[in-house]
């Protein structure tokens, strides 16, 4: 890679939440000071939105690393969940094994654990990331649980984080009793043009380069111009645009290499870009024109789970939402690998995962996907074909479908466990 040629110790734009690389812009650490206030509040209920890549995951692990020793902190990052299935994760997170507990079992443990911690001085707090994915159900276990108390004070602290969607279900008239336990909701805006800066600056500083400018100042305004000021789209495009000067052997990156950088991801300016729904395709940053040059299809004990097609630019794979290509398992890191496809083909890259990516048997950091090449990431498999797609296909299992099983599914575990 490009570290030693630019003397860093490590990658300034990788796309895991890491706490030391949080720029703290005015609007980031307002949001981390919201968070604060759950501690402070005896009812602290606190909902922070942002779009994808905004930043919300680094700052929720910035504020968990910097937490005092006697808060108690459960934190739930999967949330296509049944009620059940959500109240046996905040139980697993608190150390209990509830996995064979029916549901009435389940809020009785739970009420007793937390009239307990409140007993012996401790504070307890619930963090849920990527929120917006709840059902109204699971929601209203969580207002539920909000309202545990003992005569004097409220004993559960909460932070909703997600999406801008969150607000809209937030704002339904089904859930209006849970929308007037919020104390504070605030949504996390993009950069200004004069925070990307020192956001590049930040992060180039943080992984070694000190005072020394890689990025030639003419570069900021491109940086601007086709990111928007997200967090997430910066990182990626000042990545190539590194791979850009490293391949020239340049010690900085100029212009040119920044619409090197453009021209390999095909991305247009952001405010002309238009956003593509194709669910699992693209990085919400390729025009929604482009043709698909392939196919991936993800499976799980040779079962296929979801079939995607792909097109020029970047489809980032991990198991949290805000990935392009979601694989909910925990054998698969949070952002897990990418794929990168240009004019010359598609390759895969290993996004320093803890479990690797494997083809054929051996582990591999980068691969150049070949027509039926097979992918082993975790449990699952992902197979990529080089196939033209029907015009009017996006992807075979569409959200709604999803959603619709998930309900079904709830009322048959409800209804079985309650039986």
């Amino acid at each position: 890679m490009y570290l030693e040629h630019f003397k860093l110790r490590e990658l300034p734009f990788r796309l895991s939440p890491d706490p030391a690389f949080l720029y703290p812009s005015q609007i980031h650490s307002r949001a981390k000071a919201y968070m604060e206030s759950t501690i402070w509040f005896t009812d602290g209920f606190v909902v922070i939105t942002g779009e994808i890549g905004a930043g919300k995951t680094t700052l929720i692990e910035t504020f968990l690393k910097e937490i005092d020793q006697d808060v108690v902190v459960a934190q739930i990052n999967q949330t296509q969940v049944s009620p059940i299935e959500f109240l046996q994760a905040v139980l697993a997170q608190f150390g209990f094994s509830p996995w064979r507990m029916r549901k009435a079992e389940l809020l009785a443990t739970l009420n007793s654990f937390l009239i307990e911690q409140y007993a012996n001085g401790r504070k307890v707090l619930l963090i849920v990331d990527e929120a917006q994915n709840l059902t109204h159900k699971v929601l209203e276990e969580v207002r539920l649980l909000s309202g545990v108390e003992t005569t004097k004070e409220k004993v559960l602290r909460i932070i909703l984080a997600g999406q801008p969607e969150l607000n809209e279900k937030l704002d339904s008239p089904e859930l209006v009793q849970l929308r007037q336990r919020v104390r504070l909701r605030f949504h996390l805006t993009a950069l200004t043009e004069q925070d990307t800066i020192a956001y590049v600056r930040h992060r180039l500083r943080v992984a070694g380069a000190e005072d020394r400018e890689i990025f030639e100042p003419e570069t900021f305004p491109v940086i601007y111009r086709y990111t928007g000021g997200i967090p997430r789209l910066i990182n990626t495009l000042c990545d190539t645009a590194l791979l850009a000067a490293f391949a020239q052997d340049r010690n900085t990156v100029s212009t040119e290499d920044m619409q090197a950088a453009v021209g390999e991801l095909q991305w247009v300016e952001y405010a002309a870009r238009t956003f593509s729904q194709l669910g699992a395709v693209m990085d919400d940053t390729a025009p929604q024109e482009q043709p698909p040059v392939g196919r991936l299809v993800l499976s799980l004990k040779g079962a296929q789970v979801s079939e995607a097609y792909v097109v020029p630019g970047r489809i980032v794979i991990g198991r949290t939402s805000d990935n392009d290509l979601q694989i909910e398992s925990k054998y698969v890191s949070r952002h897990h690998a990418q794929i990168v496809t240009t004019a010359d083909g598609s390759s895969i890259e290993d996004l320093n995962s803890t479990n690797g990516m494997f083809v054929r048997g051996k582990r591999v950091r980068r691969h150049k996907l070949q027509d039926g090449d097979v992918v082993k990431l975790g449990m699952h498999e992902l197979a990529y074909f080089r196939a033209e797609p029907p015009p009017t296909a996006t992807v075979t299992l569409q959200r709604e479908d999803y959603d619709a099983a998930d309900d079904e599914e709830d009322a048959e575990v409800e209804d079985e466990r309650d039986a």
